[in-house]
């Protein structure tokens, strides 16, 4: 009998090692994943448990170690680590869900239909929405307070444009925010007729005297609105998010979401750059929880191209009077800078025109010049966007100062953004490959909702460089596209790193988080065409399935 026994075990630790197998609570199989690790890129099979994988190999590797009572057949699909949007604003997403979407409007009198077409605006105290975008219009000049007033004459509106820079509004608003004479204002402009009268469209800092008279949602609206955000993005196969400026009432109601289990999106949050907030997180020195880490301030430099506020180093090529503004000075930057290297946070500062990303980086490097570490990682301070920045300052760019990108607005903005800016300046505008050659890191997010959710048209605009129609046949300014490899990388590890998370998630490896998507076609070898069309089929967090198709 002994012998016998004996023999079995021999037999068992040739096959199986001779030892018990783990439990685990889930394995996921049969499956071509992508883990992004780079010393073992692909896996057939990984083991879950309380939340992390625990091991990546073959089928029969992982079987051998583990067994659990869930497993998931892949059915040979592919699965790869949960998309980390690096730039985006959540909790507006969420907030718009309840309004009228304008995007994809053709006019000002298509505008109109939608406002006047949506019922809860038929009773509304005040109405908002967002998404005009008078580029795409066969007019393009810019709608006027009369357009408003003839069917709201009563009911104060503000419609947003679609960069979330300028606001259109009736001349109830104007009247309720005092505002009655055009022309710039410090971080703004308000613009007008001959005569110095507003037309009734405001760029950039005199927005703020509208907004203010908005009033604040509900408790159980803003719940509402995260939790919409949350189940749209999930659907995309998002598992994180950087929020780009999110208020301290807000970032409090997350934490009390999370919680109490009702909010499972891991939201990384820049601090708005408004008093009291600023002080009362540098304060307190950065968060960091499971699912929420507040450990950034939101800045903004200047305004957008599209409305013509970013801050350009000579004037606009359609516009020679003009050069945008600068919102935030560089002295007030200069001291939020110092204040936020002693608090341990990161200063993510949105900069457009080539002014304004000079500024920032000078600034930047100046405040890090002081550190005595001067390459620490514990250091990543971002510059938001990095849209226009002259060639000769690529250099500056590094794993210290991260450009943290959205591909979506080179494709968004392909039709007419070299006729603002001129042949000259194109040449560092959305220069991605640049920039990444540079730093060595590239943070991808779509800065929804002034684009889509959707993060494989971020995929398709890093690598493909062209719209869903193929236009333009050689791709938009082709040399700066980036591989799918290194669109993959920023939209996960990368962007994962941009916020310190980099050993919690970004790939699937032991140790880390179990955030995984399965698609229903390799972004790695479909047709680059195809790269938009890319489905999620199924969204894990920590090895939760929180969404099927």
């Amino acid at each position: 009998m002994i012998i016998r026994i004996l023999g079995i075990c021999i037999a068992s630790f040739i096959v199986f090692g001779c030892q018990k197998k783990q439990e685990v609570d889930l394995i996921v199989f049969n499956a071509h994943v992508i883990t992004l690790d780079d010393n073992a890129p692909e896996a057939q099979a990984f083991a879950v448990d309380q939340g992390k994988i625990l091991y990546t190999g073959s089928d029969e590797q992982v079987f051998n170690r583990y067994e659990s009572s869930k497993l998931l057949n892949a059915q040979t699909k592919v699965i790869m680590p949960g998309i980390i949007d690096a730039h985006a604003h959540f909790y507006q997403l969420g907030l718009g869900l309840q309004e009228v979407d304008l995007r994809g409007t053709r006019s000002k009198e298509e505008v109109i239909k939608r406002i006047s077409d949506f019922v809860p605006y038929q009773n509304a105290e005040f109405i908002v929405a967002r998404g005009w975008d008078q580029n795409d219009w066969i007019d393009q000049s810019y709608p006027t307070k009369e357009d408003l007033d003839a069917v709201f004459p009563e009911v104060p509106v503000a419609l947003q444009r679609v960069d979330g820079h300028a606001l259109w509004v009736n001349s109830k608003a104007l009247n309720m925010a005092g505002i009655n004479r055009s022309g710039p204002v410090p971080g703004g402009m308000i613009m007008g007729d001959a005569g110095g009268n507003p037309t009734g469209i405001l760029v950039d800092a005199p927005c703020d005297r509208v907004f203010e008279l908005v009033p604040e949602p509900t408790i159980e609206i803003s719940s509402l609105a995260l939790k919409s955000a949350q189940e749209y993005c999930f659907s995309m196969g998002l598992t994180g998010v950087h929020d780009a400026g999110l208020r301290r009432p807000i970032i409090e109601l997350i934490d009390s979401l999370q919680q109490a289990g009702e909010f499972k999106m891991k939201i990384d949050a820049m601090v708005s750059n408004i008093e009291p907030d600023v002080s009362y997180y540098l304060d307190q020195g950065p968060m960091v929880k499971h699912r929420l880490r507040v450990g950034a301030i939101k800045v903004y430099a200047d305004g957008a191209l599209g409305s013509r506020g970013a801050a350009l180093r000579a004037p606009y090529s359609d516009d020679p009077d003009h050069f945008g503004a600068i919102i935030t000075p560089m002295d007030e930057l200069e001291v939020l800078a110092d204040r936020a290297l002693r608090a341990g946070f990161q200063v993510n500062t949105h900069a457009i025109g080539d002014s304004a990303n000079v500024s920032v980086l000078r600034v930047y490097q100046e405040a890090l010049a002081t550190h005595t570490k001067a390459h620490d990682e514990n250091v990543r301070w971002r510059i938001e966007h990095a849209q226009v920045v002259p060639p000769e300052y690529f250099k500056v760019f590094s794993k210290n100062i991260i450009p943290s990108v959205q591909p979506t607005h080179a494709t968004s903005d392909m039709y007419w953004v070299q006729e603002r800016l001129g042949e000259g300046r194109m040449k560092g505008a959305y220069a991605y490959n640049s920039l990444l050659a540079h730093a060595g890191i590239l943070a991808l997010g779509t800065d929804f909702p002034v684009e889509y959710v959707n993060p494989m048209l971020t995929l398709s605009s890093a690598v493909y460089r062209r719209d869903s129609s193929g236009y333009p046949e050689s791709g938009f300014y082709p040399n700066e596209g980036i591989t799918r490899e290194q669109a993959l990388k920023g939209m996960t590890l990368w962007a994962a790193f941009a916020n310190f998370s980099e050993n919690q998630r970004g790939s699937l490896q032991s140790g880390k988080d179990a955030d995984f998507i399965l698609l229903d076609r390799n972004p790695l070898t479909c047709p680059l065409e195809e790269l938009a069309e890319i489905k999620v089929l199924k969204t894990y967090i920590d090895g939760e399935n929180v969404y099927e198709l």
